[in-house]
């Protein structure tokens, strides 16, 4: 985590509110992207972030500064996510993502439709679209990944390997060795 991080974490633990917001701002576009995914609905996106950090907000004290601010809070903003998702009992999701498709063996997104991949990952079971969502939306490596789930690596390592294998066989492309 950056030292300037560090400070501002320090400094909410406080109750520095000026901090807190800066914190916020340094977050919150990747936690709108990744709720927004998850939910498939720019309100609901919202409600969750919302959420997440009043939870930061209220349990920062909780959080061990020696460990990344980022897994502790995209943890959180997972969770938020499935509960709001099994309040409202739906689960769709949207991806926008030419290097998925790549990586499951399509030459371009014309051969097959972006809305065929968010359907492919809609039908995954939860644990294999998060994985998806985290990896290929946010970008985060399967290390921090297993943080943010609180998993081990290769747990992590294998739903990646699982859903692209589903996703593979629902998109009809090619058998191919990856990573």
């Amino acid at each position: 985590m950056a030292d300037d991080e560090k400070k501002l974490i320090k400094k909410i633990k406080k109750g520095n509110q000026q901090a807190f917001q800066k914190l916020y701002q340094l977050h919150v576009d990747y936690a709108l992207r990744t709720a927004y995914a998850i939910s498939k609905n720019k309100n609901d996106a919202s409600d969750i972030v919302q959420e997440t950090f009043i939870r930061v907000f209220r349990n920062i004290d909780s959080y061990d500064i020696n460990r990344p601010f980022r897994a502790w809070l995209y943890r959180i903003l997972i969770n938020e996510s499935n509960r709001l998702l099994r309040k409202r009992t739906r689960s769709e999701v949207t991806i926008d993502s030419e290097q998925l498709l790549d990586y499951l063996g399509r030459q371009s997104t014309q051969s097959k439709p972006l809305d065929e991949l968010d359907e492919a990952i809609d039908e995954l079971e939860e644990h294999h679209k998060t994985v998806i969502i985290l990896k290929y939306l946010n970008g985060f490596s399967e290390k921090e990944i297993a943080e943010i789930l609180e998993l081990n690596q290769n747990t992590v390592k294998s739903r990646l390997y699982q859903a692209r294998n589903k996703l593979r066989s629902k998109l009809g492309g090619r058998e191919h060795e990856w990573e």
